[in-house]
């Protein structure tokens, strides 16, 4: 069973979301598609499952729109 490691994710998640909102939706687009990015690297499966559900839950207050 994979662990997650809750400060290693807040520290990715900070990262990607400092690339700005179409490079987030693109990342949570290969991630939901089971793709690895470079941003996953070295994450167990847990860590992608709750980085990718972290991504979408903060993504989900813009909507379908990234404002500038």
């Amino acid at each position: 069973m994979s662990t997650v490691d809750h400060l290693r994710l807040e520290s990715r998640v900070e990262a990607i979301c400092q690339h700005g909102c179409q490079q987030v939706r693109r990342i949570i687009a290969a991630l939901d598609n089971g793709d690895e990015v470079p941003e996953t690297h070295g994450l167990n499966q847990a860590e992608r499952a709750a980085l990718l559900a972290e991504l979408q839950q903060i993504m989900a207050v813009y909507g379908d729109v990234c404002r500038l």
